[in-house]
C-alpha cells in the first residue's frame, strides 16, 4: 500500500508512533525507547488517535482475558484491527504479542484479536514459572526488526504463557526455556516480541530503532532527530 493511502498528512512530518494505553505495561519506558530512536511517541487510549496513527505499539502485561476486556471497554479493538488491515507498521510487546493470536488458554479459552493464527499456552516445565529474567534469542529467520542482532543476544522476559504460532514461517526468533518457543514473530506489517525490548538494554533499543526505521520507510515519515 503506497504511503499516501495510509498517511494523508504527507512525508514532511517526523514519524509519530502511538503507544496504546489500556492500563497495562511500562508505557513510560516504551515511550522513552521510541523517542531514543528519533520517533515522536504518543501514549493514548483514544480510539481516534489509534485509528489515525502512522505506526502502533501495543505493549502490556497481565492476563489475556483482562487485556481483551480492557481493549473492548476502551473501544480499541476495531481501531487496532483497522491499523493492521491498512498495512501500517504494528509492534506487539509481551501481552501485546499474545493478544494478536486466535485465543489464549490462560484461565480457560479466551478469544484474542485473531490477527495471527495460533494459540497461547502455559509453560509445562520443571523450570520456575513465570519465566522471568534474561535469556537469549536464537534468530531463525531474517527480518528487519532484528537487523544487526545476532543469535545469542540477551533480552528480558516476564511471562508464564507463550504463543504457539499456526504458521512456522512467521517465527523470526526462538528462545529455550524447558523447550523452544517463539520469542519474535512477524507477518506482513505485524511484528511482535514475547520479551520486553524496553527492558532489554542496547539490544532492546536496537529493536525499537529498527521498528522506527521500518515504519519511516513504509509511511514516508521524515527521519526526525538522530537517535541519542
Amino acid at each position: 500500500m503506497p504511503p499516501s493511502s495510509i498517511d494523508p498528512r504527507g512525508p514532511d512530518e517526523t514519524l509519530e508512533v502511538v503507544v496504546v494505553d489500556y492500563d497495562a505495561g511500562n508505557l513510560r519506558s516504551v515511550r522513552r525507547a521510541l523517542e531514543h530512536a528519533g520517533a515522536r511517541a504518543i501514549v493514548s487510549d483514544d480510539p481516534r488517535a489509534v485509528s489515525a496513527a502512522r505506526a502502533v505499539v501495543l505493549p502490556g502485561v497481565g492476563a489475556a482475558s483482562e487485556t481483551m476486556e480492557k481493549l473492548r471497554q476502551r473501544r480499541l479493538v476495531e481501531p487496532l484491527l483497522d491499523v493492521i488491515a491498512s498495512g501500517r507498521p504494528f509492534l506487539g510487546v509481551c501481552m501485546g504479542m499474545q493478544a494478536l493470536f486466535d485465543f489464549s488458554e490462560e484461565g480457560g479459552s479466551h478469544p484474542c484479536l485473531g490477527v495471527l493464527p495460533g494459540r497461547v499456552v502455559r509453560f509445562e516445565t520443571d523450570a520456575p514459572v513465570p519465566h522471568m529474567g534474561w535469556n537469549t534469542l536464537d534468530v531463525v529467520s531474517s527480518h528487519p526488526l532484528l537487523a544487526g542482532i545476532e543469535s545469542g543476544a540477551h533480552v528480558y522476559f516476564v511471562h508464564s504463557y507463550y504463543p504457539v504460532p499456526g504458521e512456522a514461517a512467521m517465527v523470526v526468533a526462538e528462545t529455550e526455556y524447558g523447550g523452544r518457543f517463539a520469542s519474535v514473530v512477524a507477518r506482513d506489517n505485524v511484528m511482535a516480541t514475547q520479551f520486553h525490548p524496553e527492558k532489554s538494554g542496547r539490544t532492546g533499543l536496537a529493536i525499537y530503532a529498527n521498528f522506527v526505521t521500518l515504519a519511516r520507510a513504509r509511511t514516508g515519515a521524515a527521519a526526525g532527530p538522530a537517535p541519542r
